[in-house]
């Protein structure tokens, strides 16, 4: 079963790297199929097989020799490896079903503002509407959890991001922060979306730590903030109880 969900993961993985090209430039997912970025060339179904062609082709196009970016293999491998450790988490669960959803849209989010500085609304409206539907269907959370989920997860970065207009002069948080943390609100519902925040913060402050001593960042860089409130909301889907746990013990 391992195996099927790594290969499922893979599949999608593909698909997400369609996302995080085309969306952005609001192109069609579907058509035309995949293309070679320097030469524009298609590219045959043996040199789209995820993962293995990347391999296989030594990270270049068999037509034009361009280097192939990085993210491919790295989306694709990434998606499997959440895949898997997800379903080792909740088995073949409700709860499963629902955090893979959520994991789908965290990856291009993701990747998007790394690459554009952008959170899309395209992305996470639907992601909201989709996880609101399957968390009821589905009875992950009460509708009163997602509700407080939504809510109070948007409207504490929205608080954060005024109060730092204020005291640094610019924006510090913007909107597609606020909608992000909605939309994961409403599959994760209240108090554990704002643990996926705090989980997101700690992630960002040792990021910024480690690029102020390496002198890669300096005192008042922008960076992208919707990563860091994925890799917090991953943290706690995959380890937030033991993380939990061993902080209690210490008390």
């Amino acid at each position: 079963m391992i195996a099927v969900v790594a290969l499922l993961g893979l599949i999608l993985g593909s698909f997400l790297n369609v996302v995080v090209y085309r969306l952005p430039e609001g192109r069609s997912l579907i058509r035309p199929g995949s293309s070679c970025p320097s030469c524009g060339k298609p590219i045959r179904f043996y040199d789209n097989i995820p993962l293995v062609s990347y391999l296989l082709l030594k990270g270049r196009c068999r037509q034009c020799g361009s280097p192939i970016s990085w993210r491919y293999p790295f989306v694709e491998g990434l998606t499997a490896l959440l895949s898997v450790a997800l379903f080792l988490k909740y088995g073949l669960s409700v709860s499963f079903i629902a955090y893979v959803v959520l994991a789908m849209f965290l990856i291009p989010i993701s990747f998007i503002d790394l690459e554009k500085g952008l959170v899309l609304n395209r992305l996470t409206i639907p992601g909201f509407i989709l996880g609101t539907f399957l968390v009821l269907v589905l009875q992950v959370e009460n509708w009163r959890d997602v509700l407080l989920g939504a809510s109070v997860g948007g409207g504490v970065v929205w608080f954060v991001g005024c109060v730092g207009k204020i005291l640094f002069r610019k924006e510090s948080l913007g909107m597609g922060d606020v909608k992000l943390l909605v939309m994961i609100g409403a599959y994760v519902g209240f108090p554990d979306v704002l643990i996926c925040l705090f989980f997101g913060v700690v992630a960002a402050a040792i990021f910024i730590l480690g690029g102020m001593v390496l002198k890669r960042i300096s005192l008042g860089s922008t960076i992208p903030f919707g990563p860091f409130i994925a890799i917090g909301t991953l943290v706690y889907l995959l380890w937030g109880e033991l993380i939990i746990r061993w902080y209690w013990g210490w008390f």
